[in-house]
């Protein structure tokens, strides 16, 4: 007959049992919402380079004499350029200088006439001064008036030299206190090798180079007031009747601007605009050609020049739908990738850089299509972005495997 277990033994098994119970039950109860409730870990980030193909640009005949060359809106410098680097005579070019310093002045609205200025003695003076120079003039008698608006017409569509002068004094009070503030307002601006010495470009020692003659050209574009008259035909100005102006450039081969000059020293010169479709963009050409033998020559050779500069810009495809720029991988076996919500091109210069920068979030779950990131291009001074987007869906892995991979959670 076996012995009895004693009291105390039974108690006790009884005891550990109670307890082995609870510890499961307080185990189940910690280790159940710990890894079911946990957060998951961040899927893993990778990161993908691609590069955009490039073009050579293509060869630009320049013209022989004095110095040409051309950039364009929203590209850095000069694109492409022949002849003199040396800062040459620019003639009445000076006088988009002479509009944009005044501007800065006295400002105008597009739509407005401004101020009206009274011809005064001084006025007959400045008309006479250029008659006898053999410059151009428009009529100044004393005691009549004209805008502001009305005078910057003439002096950049006809070139007016005595309105130059009549505009500059009218501003700063005279002419030499606006050659101080030209020099001021190109030092601002960072030209170093342009010279005003008056407001005309009658003077030969008012030069500058190219390069910066295409960055002026930029200026003169981006002011409302100076692009519009210089792209403008003709004009009737009351007291003076229908003036023309004297781009013969204007309206051919996109051309929209901006300056003539002309003086013996200087030659026949042109700074130019113009617009041409590339693709889905307008793209326009800012440049210059100094010291020409005369206008209609340096006229045909401009427009060779825009012919052989507008194949220079294609429309390049900086990114498609099937592009990958980063990888998502996760501990439980989720896999996707980060692609651009929609495919994005840009007109390019040939050669010209173009980079890109992604920035992305972290991601744990979420499903196809997410927006999780940026993709931003920039080629030359202009900047192009896209979404990036989830090509697949990140699950959470289930309550199976939480529970078999407590170490792989948080």
């Amino acid at each position: 007959m076996p012995m009895p277990i004693p009291r105390r033994q039974t108690f006790r098994r009884r005891r550990i049992a109670a307890f082995g119970a609870a510890a499961i039950l307080l185990g189940a109860g910690f280790y159940l919402p710990f890894t079911l409730l946990a957060p998951l870990q961040t899927a893993e980030l990778t990161t993908i380079s691609h590069d955009v193909p490039g073009t050579s640009p293509p060869t630009i005949d320049f013209p022989p004499y004095g110095a040409s060359g051309f950039g364009a809106l929203g590209f850095p410098g000069v694109l492409a350029a022949g002849g003199s680097t040396d800062a040459l005579p620019v003639a009445s070019i000076s006088k988009v200088v002479t509009a944009l310093v005044v501007l800065e002045s006295q400002p105008l609205a597009l739509d407005e006439a401004g101020p009206t200025i009274t011809f005064t003695e001084a006025d007959e003076g400045f008309y006479a001064e250029q008659v006898a120079n053999d410059g151009i003039v428009e009529p100044a008698t004393a005691g009549t008036s004209i805008s502001q608006r009305n005078m910057m017409d003439a002096m950049l569509m006809a070139s007016a030299n005595n309105y130059a002068q009549s505009l500059a004094t009218w501003a700063f009070g005279s002419e030499a206190a606006y050659v101080d503030a030209a020099a001021g307002w190109l030092a601002s601006h960072g030209f170093v090798s342009t010279v005003m010495n008056d407001a005309t470009g009658m003077n030969p020692a008012n030069v500058s180079t190219v390069s910066e003659l295409v960055e002026l050209g930029k200026l003169a574009l981006a002011d409302p007031i100076v692009s519009t008259i210089v792209a403008t035909l003709t004009v009737d100005i009351p007291g003076i009747g229908v003036v023309d102006n004297r781009n013969g450039l204007l309206g051919v081969d996109g051309v929209d601007g901006i300056k003539t000059g002309t003086l013996d020293e200087a030659g026949s010169c042109l700074l130019f605009s113009a617009d041409y479709a590339v693709g889905s963009e307008t793209i326009t050409i800012v440049g210059a050609v100094l010291g020409g033998p005369d206008h209609d020559t340096i006229n045909a050779a401009i427009r060779g020049i825009l012919a052989q500069a507008e194949t220079g810009f294609t429309e390049v495809t900086l990114t498609t739908p099937d592009d990958e720029y980063a990888a998502y991988s996760t501990t439980w076996g989720d896999d996707a990738a980060a692609v651009p919500a929609e495919p994005l091109s840009a007109v390019s210069w040939a050669g010209t850089p173009v980079t890109s920068e992604v920035t992305l979030d972290s991601v744990t779950t979420a499903p196809a299509g997410t927006d999780i990131g940026d993709l931003v291009f920039t080629v030359g001074e202009r900047q192009y972005s896209v979404d990036l987007t989830l090509d697949a869906t990140i699950d959470d892995p289930g309550p199976w495997w939480r529970l078999g991979h407590p170490a792989l959670l948080f």
